[in-house]
């Protein structure tokens, strides 16, 4: 499958300071193993962008752009509860993280890729007018609005295989039919929602699917799971697709109590290009999401590349 990567120094500035668990060492820990296993050569290496401000208005609230804006001249604050200090620059550094992921959805729209993979990306959390859980901007949000306010796409498929639950995207698309949601994710810890019997309201209701995944959840708890997903996009025929890939369900990692290993993040790519074909023209956006642990970023956000350049 024809897959753009993007890499760069611009989205490794997209990280927490003083010993926080989201540090600018994982973009560092998913290139080298990138490099080692020489995909620059089967796949296309693209610059991350810069971007226009503009964008993050198409999902988040003007109040609270302008008090990332501060916050993040300021150098100091937190932009949530707790979780989500701001940083100085962490305005810039959030905004390249949308703009990249925006331009590689773009890059498959007009037809230069299939795939794309954007290794700091996936930031699910964040909510039109809040940060969350170390996420400052939503680009999956902003990704979902500019693709859906264009017209020319009407159903778009988002699955997410982070321990975590994407709260941001779930409940602020809860109500949308067009919007199709799979989200496999560890039970009773941040942000604690995300239930079963969450499927979407109105004329969403059942296009939604969640699945609360206990601790301890291994390959094969993900292969069960795994086919109600499949199952699930298959019949709602999504024209893009949408991976949340967060690394912090593989085992070890020092947040979370999954227990996956990197073979099941290469099943979720194959078999979501296999869909991406058969529904969409092989229209799919893979972002990085979470993951603490560096061998673990470097081992399951490259065998996501791997299956997509092998798919």
């Amino acid at each position: 499958m024809r897959t753009q990567v993007y890499a760069g120094e611009a989205l490794a500035r997209y990280g927490f300071p003083g010993g926080h668990p989201f540090s600018t060492k994982r973009f560092g820990a998913f290139y080298d193993e990138f490099l080692k296993r020489d995909l620059p050569k089967r796949s296309t290496v693209v610059n991350p962008h810069e971007g226009d401000p503009q964008i993050l208005a198409s999902y988040h609230s003007t109040t609270y752009i302008e008090h990332v804006k501060k916050s993040s001249a300021d150098g100091f604050g937190l932009l949530d509860q707790g979780d989500t200090p701001a940083f100085p620059g962490c305005f810039d550094a959030a905004l390249t993280v949308c703009a990249t992921a925006l331009a590689a959805a773009d890059a498959i729209m007009a037809g230069e890729t299939e795939a794309a993979f954007v290794p700091i990306a996936g930031l699910h959390h964040a909510r039109r007018d809040t940060a969350g859980g170390f996420c400052i901007f939503n680009d999956a949000g902003i990704v979902i609005e500019q693709l859906f306010s264009r017209g020319k796409i009407h159903r778009i498929a988002y699955v997410d295989i982070d321990a975590h639950h994407g709260d941001g995207v779930f409940y602020d698309f809860e109500s949308h039919p067009g919007l199709i949601f799979a989200d496999m994710h560890q039970q009773y810890i941040y942000p604690g929602t995300g239930d079963a019997h969450e499927t979407g309201v109105g004329a969403a209701a059942g296009v939604k699917l969640n699945l609360p995944m206990r601790a301890g959840s291994n390959d094969e708890d993900f292969d069960r799971a795994w086919g109600r997903v499949v199952e699930h996009l298959r019949a709602h025929k999504p024209e893009f697709i949408i991976l949340q890939c967060g690394a912090d369900s593989i085992a070890g990692d020092p947040l979370t109590g999954m227990e996956y290993s990197p073979v099941s993040f290469t099943r979720a790519a194959r078999d979501l290009s296999a869909i991406a074909r058969e529904f969409s023209g092989g229209r799919l956006l893979a972002l990085g999401g979470g993951g603490y642990n560096l061998s673990n970023i470097a081992a399951g956000w490259n065998n996501v590349v791997q299956g997509l350049v092998e798919a």
